[in-house]
């Protein structure tokens, strides 16, 4: 996949960066739990998510007892919960539609993938309105 080459390198590592921090601040809000890492990565109308340190306490709970079964569906079902909100944070920093939100955890590596589909390439002028996102805007989420 070639890289954006629309919006300007230093606008869109803003962009994805500003997307990292959205997005920790969700998982924080929303599940009370801070991933270790959030790391974006912007394609032209593709943006690749990955999240580091996924899980919350009460998966890993039920993970050292075996359940792992249960523990996958209740990842299943956190994911479906924050999707909506998910997608909102990803279009209110880009400034551009979602078609489509895919996304997968996988438990033995503490780690849920995202895959993107936007309407279209993010623009300059949008990218310069969005990375102006203050820490206030962020919390408030």
């Amino acid at each position: 996949m070639p890289i954006n080459r629309s919006l300007p390198t230093k606008a869109r590592e803003q962009l994805e960066e500003v997307l990292s921090q959205r997005i920790q601040a969700l998982y924080s809000q929303k599940l009370e739990h801070q991933p270790s890492h959030v790391s974006c990565e912007l394609f032209n109308e593709q943006l690749a998510i990955v999240i580091d340190g996924c899980l919350t306490q009460p998966e890993k709970i039920l993970l050292n007892k075996g359940h792992s079964e249960l523990a996958q569906q209740v990842r299943l079902d956190l994911n479906k919960v924050i999707q909506t909100e998910m997608q909102q944070v990803i279009e209110d920093v880009l400034g551009v539609a979602v078609i489509d939100l895919l996304s997968d955890a996988t438990l033995e590596t503490n780690r849920t993938g995202l895959i993107v589909i936007l309407a279209s390439a993010p623009q300059s002028g949008i990218a310069a309105k969005s990375v102006t996102v203050s820490s206030d805007s962020i919390q408030q989420r």
